[in-house]
């Protein structure tokens, strides 16, 4: 079961999408819509698109984000978003934890053995 597209844990996105947007958005610039694109690319594949707006308005609130508008030529204009400062700072503590988590979260499942079996991951569910 693929858990981080599943609608069955929405937990882990909740988690992890924060930390993924401020990631895109340190990449490059971009629009809301090209931001949920690039998720589903990296393997958000069951993404929705209403999931990715409350986030960048939150950022835009905390002071996160800048936007501006450009012009497109498909349709009205788009707001495009970037990082500040203060949402760079916000992106390498949020990579920091994260990654300190994934530690924790190995050397638990080394306790374990690192190869469950079936009916290991049963009883998980």
């Amino acid at each position: 079961m693929d858990y981080v597209t599943s609608p069955h844990d929405p937990q882990l996105l909740r988690g992890v999408l924060p930390m993924l947007i401020l990631s895109l958005l340190h990449q490059q610039e971009s629009y809301g819509y090209d931001l949920v694109e690039r998720l589903r690319a990296v393997g958000l594949s069951g993404l929705a698109t209403g999931a990715v707006y409350p986030v960048l308005s939150r950022f835009e609130r905390d002071g996160w984000l800048s936007s501006y508008l450009q012009p497109s030529t498909s349709g009205p204009a788009r707001k495009y978003y970037a990082l500040t400062n203060s949402g760079e700072q916000a992106r390498v503590g949020a990579v920091r934890k994260w990654r300190e988590i994934v530690e924790v979260a190995n050397r638990g499942l080394a306790t374990a053995g690192t190869h469950p079996g079936p009916e290991s991951e049963r009883n998980m569910a």
